[in-house]
């Protein structure tokens, strides 16, 4: 099995298994984890999710020798196929080479990334709403070698998380791009020593699943509808994506804050 899924309460830790591929994607694997994803963000318990690759890669991108097998007068593989059923959800165009990459789901994802995040690997972590790195994990545009380009969303993500420049110098020179420096320019949120990013990332995924989930879902929306909005118009979409979590969510919240929980900053009792 390609795919694994562990659930701990209300958090999912989706696992790639392919470690003799570095985690490399075939389309077995991309179908099997975008299925794994839809289920989280359909699941009604189900939280907060973590991506994590096992054996020590997170993903060493498109598989190129499934890639060499497409020829001329079908270059494009699966990838040609119309997608079926309802539109949304990344559906009205096929699914990207690397699985989850054209998902937009409603629930936080926390990309758990150890050693090689590189070519379509590197856009599978973008994808993640965040980033924990261990320290021998990297990101690059490795495909840059072979003349594949960036289809599942390295084009998008990468410039509006550290900047046209900064984007376009590590899209052109396809070099490695270390942990360290991950952090330094934004493309990582958290760094820990190896062997431990995927615990990392499933305390900081216990940490958020334990809030009110409307809430929480509620203002990861407005942040990511918010982009290319002027002030104004990401204001208004910010006050009436919100009014269903302030009376569902907020309402209660207050009401326990007023019953002497939570006083004084304090994130355990609430």
């Amino acid at each position: 099995m390609t795919v694994e899924v562990e659930k701990n309460g209300t958090v999912w830790t989706v696992i790639h298994n392919r470690p003799e591929a570095r985690n490399a994607m075939d389309p077995k694997s991309a179908d099997a984890l975008t299925q794994a994803f839809l289920d989280f963000d359909a699941d009604s318990e189900a939280r907060v999710a973590v991506f994590y690759g096992a054996g020590g890669a997170f993903c060493a991108g498109w598989d190129l020798k499934y890639v060499s097998t497409l020829n001329e007068e079908h270059p494009l593989g699966e990838l040609d196929i119309p997608p079926a059923g309802p539109r949304g959800n990344g559906g009205e165009i096929p699914r990207g080479p690397l699985g989850p990459s054209r998902l937009e789901l409603d629930k936080p994802v926390i990309g758990a990334i150890a050693g090689p995040a590189v070519a379509g690997g590197m856009e599978l972590a973008l994808w993640c709403d965040f980033r924990v790195m261990q320290e021998d994990a990297y990101l690059g545009v490795y495909c840059r070698r072979w003349g594949v380009p960036l289809i599942d969303g390295g084009t998008v993500r990468l410039p509006r998380i550290v900047g046209q420049g900064r984007a376009l110098e590590i899209i052109l020179t396809g070099r490695k791009v270390p942990a360290e420096e991950c952090l330094r320019i934004g493309l990582c949120e958290h760094l820990v020593p190896n062997g431990h990013v995927r615990g990392k990332a499933e305390q900081l995924a216990q940490d958020i699943a334990r809030f009110p989930p409307t809430c929480v879902r509620t203002d990861r929306r407005s942040a990511i509808k918010s982009q290319g909005l002027s002030i104004r118009d990401a204001l208004i979409q910010e006050w009436y994506n919100g009014r269903e979590a302030l009376v569902k969510d907020g309402v209660a919240g207050a009401t326990r804050f007023k019953d002497g929980l939570g006083r004084h900053g304090d994130f355990d009792k609430i």
